[in-house]
């Protein structure tokens, strides 16, 4: 090999270790421990949001979960005390600043404090742009914007006041790589990037990280409160087959420990799975290329409108036989196990 592309070769593996054991030396730095800090996730009544609350319990700390739903609350806070954890729960509306002004008040005078703020409240809208309204489009943004930053605004002064927080916004990588027949959802997902990266840069000097997260595909068993437009049954076909499939989706306990290791450690990011990164990069590297391909799978491969039009039904009601439940069979289970039936 000739001597100068050997010294090169040198050098670029010196940089890609000085990066990497400069990274290393940053996170453990900025690493705490769970152990007796609180953590309030938004949504943390099934799915995701529970499975969460399950590892940052297994990890010591406190939980305080909310979610509009009484019921599965209950269900939730059950679950969680089952296990040992130190758990409250509150009814809220994430997207109500008032609702969400007093759980926050509510949680810091059943702990005292508020250590970390998981934003995963989430709605998952699947259909044609043609079946799409302009409600559609209000309820993600109200969901996946208004509400991570209500919370953000309502944990802020307290983080500050002790120069220390971690804020945890689940996003997807539907917001950085928007795909047919979730423009409601990726947009809103967007604009919760570009608000997580943002805030991340103007909180540092407050000693409050915030971390964005970008799931791929996941097996929470929310594919069954998702909700389906247009051919709903073939909607659901696709997207609840493609949840389901090991390698392009990952389980739900994978995503949660990967979520809480990202909050102690104060990461800027954390994209989930290996199809999300492959995704990411793409688009980055050729994003015309990218769009001009959806457009292809949109026209050729993704349902036509038509069907219910823009009535809306849930997942769970519009399975059919393009669904079996052998090729639903993980999400399936997934649902039975984080409350989402």
């Amino acid at each position: 090999m000739h001597s100068g592309l050997k010294k090169a070769l040198a050098l670029t593996a010196a940089g890609v270790g000085a990066a990497v054991a400069a990274r290393a030396f940053v996170r453990n730095r900025r690493r705490i421990p769970l152990r007796g800090r609180t953590v309030l996730i938004t949504g943390g009544s099934r799915g995701l949001g529970l499975v969460t609350a399950r590892e940052f319990a297994r990890e010591g700390a406190r939980v305080a979960l909310c979610a509009r739903d009484a019921d599965e609350l209950a269900r939730a806070r059950a679950d969680l005390a089952s296990r040992g954890a130190d758990v409250a729960t509150f009814v809220c509306d994430v997207t109500d600043q008032d609702q969400v002004d007093r759980t926050v008040a509510d949680v810091l005078e059943r702990f005292g404090r508020l250590d970390v703020l998981v934003n995963n409240a989430g709605v998952i809208q699947v259909g044609p742009f043609e079946e799409t309204t302009l409600d559609d489009f209000d309820e993600a943004m109200r969901t996946h914007f208004w509400g991570p930053l209500y919370a953000t605004l309502a944990v802020l002064p307290s983080m500050r006041a002790r120069g220390e927080g971690r804020i945890v916004n689940i996003s997807s990588i539907g917001g950085k790589v928007s795909a047919p027949h979730l423009l409601p959802y990726s947009s809103s997902k967007f604009a919760l990037v570009g608000l997580s990266e943002g805030l991340r840069a103007e909180l540092i000097k407050d000693g409050v990280y915030v971390t964005t997260v970008a799931p791929g595909l996941m097996r929470t068993g929310s594919i069954h409160k998702a909700t389906f437009k247009g051919q709903n049954h073939k909607e659901f076909a696709w997207f609840a087959i493609g949840d389901s499939l090991p390698g392009l989706s990952i389980s739900a306990e994978a995503a949660a420990r990967k979520i809480v290791d990202a909050a102690r450690h104060g990461d800027a990011e954390a994209i989930l799975s290996l199809p999300a990164k492959l995704m990411a990069t793409a688009h980055g590297l050729a994003p015309g290329l990218f769009a001009e391909t959806m457009g292809v799978m949109n026209r050729f491969v993704f349902p036509a409108p038509g069907g219910i039009g823009r009535a809306k039904v849930e997942g769970k009601d519009s399975r059919s036989a393009l669904t079996p439940h052998w090729a639903t069979y993980l999400s399936d289970q997934a649902a039975l196990r984080n409350n989402e039936t």
